[in-house]
């Protein structure tokens, strides 16, 4: 299948040719033309699988064929919300790079940063405002955007959204909406709450899933050694450094530890960063590009801010700290072994763990390989103890948003205009015309 035969119309073709792609991804030919009949979406869709393309591009045509279009400039016609600032600026790429032949206006819209600007950009009128749920009801409350002409709804990685505690904050924002509207949920996977949110949210949805429920990378080849908690950061150092792993995703539970494994890592000469939402919007921008760049081995993080990071080819992931859900452990692995290519995901586990590692195992419906690497052996005398959850603050919306930044390169392209920048994503499309 090509795109041309998506009913896309000509000026949106031009900007998907214009980036080099021609055949689109499953949840891309799926999505899109049920969006453009005006059907409702209930999407099973993680992050890597092009579906920031799959709602922006039928919008795009959706409100440009408006005739009267002019008449709504100053009331928002498209609302996309999303959990973090990252995935909000990619949105907002998504919606120039393939709008950049219709004449519609968007804004993305976080906390972290002055609101006047957002607040400017407001007032003079736009077509497709992306979100945290935080910042726009700010920008609600201070009466700078009137939300009672949106026509579509977009409500991105659902599951992350409730994960990080925005639940009453999107049920206030659709308390502010017309119920005559299209909404299109996206999540990657479908919980009773999704479920149940979405059973209030949507009308005669279709639902569309691109890939099994919680199915991991085929390519992504697993492994767990077993190691006590005290020596996890002396074996991840001895992986790292035996096997010559030039870049390294690695997960821990929290943000303290994240910051503390991370200087670990740089004391045994072994160049890292932590990523995770306590950091400013410069800091956490310039790791994920230093780490694209190869400018450092390992980028350690949580799984909230994690979410989205879209690096081709990524060759390792490590669980440094295994997930209390099942689910994200196939959210983390399924970060490597991505376009065709190999990958490696390796666990350390500790005694702790052991229940967390059945869970996983049962939601693969097989076992993972275990490892003991000599000098590691774990001690038989230690006794398991309770894991601490993190716990999500009732300040959890202001977790999502910091200041945009340039998009990062889309699906291994370079930058435009030899400029080096980095998101947690880029638009993901399938094969490319040559």
């Amino acid at each position: 299948m090509h795109f041309t035969e998506l009913g896309l119309s000509a000026d949106i073709l031009r900007a998907v040719t214009e980036q080099g792609y021609d055949t689109p991804t499953p949840i891309q030919a799926q999505a899109i033309p049920l969006v453009l009949e005006g059907r409702d979406l209930m999407a099973a869709a993680q992050t890597g699988t092009g579906k920031t393309a799959g709602f922006t591009l039928p919008i795009l045509q959706l409100l440009a064929q408006d005739t009267n279009l002019s008449l709504k400039r100053f009331k928002p016609r498209a609302l996309v919300l999303v959990p973090t600032r990252e995935l909000a600026i990619q949105v907002q790429q998504s919606v120039f790079t393939y709008g950049k032949h219709v004449k519609l206006r968007t804004a993305a819209i976080y906390g972290g940063v002055a609101i006047g600007p957002q607040t400017k950009l407001l007032k003079a009128g736009v077509d497709i405002v992306v979100a945290t749920p935080g910042r726009l009801l700010d920008h609600v409350t201070q009466r700078n955007i009137d939300l009672s002409g949106i026509e579509i709804l977009v409500l991105d990685e659902a599951d992350r959204m409730l994960d990080m505690g925005f639940i009453n904050d999107i049920r206030k924002v659709l308390s502010l909406l017309p119920k005559k509207k299209q909404s299109l949920l996206f999540s990657a996977t479908f919980s009773d709450e999704i479920r149940a949110l979405a059973t209030g949210l949507l009308r005669d949805p279709v639902s569309v899933e691109v890939a099994r429920r919680n199915a991991p990378a085929e390519a992504v080849a697993q492994c767990v050694y077993r190691v006590d908690r005290e020596r996890k950061r002396d074996l991840l150092v001895r992986l790292i450094t035996d096997n010559n792993w030039h870049q390294v995703l690695v997960f821990t539970r929290t943000k303290h530890g994240a910051d503390a494994l991370a200087e670990r890592l740089c004391k045994a000469r072994i160049s890292a960063a932590a990523l995770h939402g306590n950091k400013s919007q410069g800091q956490r921008i310039r790791a994920l590009d230093d780490f694209k760049k190869l400018k450092i081995n390992v980028l350690v993080a949580t799984d909230i801010a994690a979410r989205g990071i879209d690096i081709d080819e990524l060759p390792h992931v490590v669980n440094y700290e295994l997930p209390s859900v099942p689910e994200d452990y196939v959210h983390r692995i399924g970060r490597t072994g991505r376009a065709g290519a190999s990958g490696e995901a390796t666990s350390l586990v500790c005694i702790d763990e052991h229940k967390l590692l059945r869970d996983i195992e049962r939601v693969l419906k097989r076992e993972i390989e275990k490892r003991v690497l000599p000098g590691f052996e774990p001690d038989p005398k230690i006794k398991a103890e309770p894991i601490q959850k993190p716990r999500v603050s009732s300040g959890a919306r202001n977790v999502a948003p910091a200041r945009a930044a340039a998009p990062a390169r889309a699906a291994g392209k370079p930058p435009a205009r030899g400029k080096a920048h980095a998101s947690a994503g880029g638009h993901h499309f399938g094969s490319r015309h040559r």
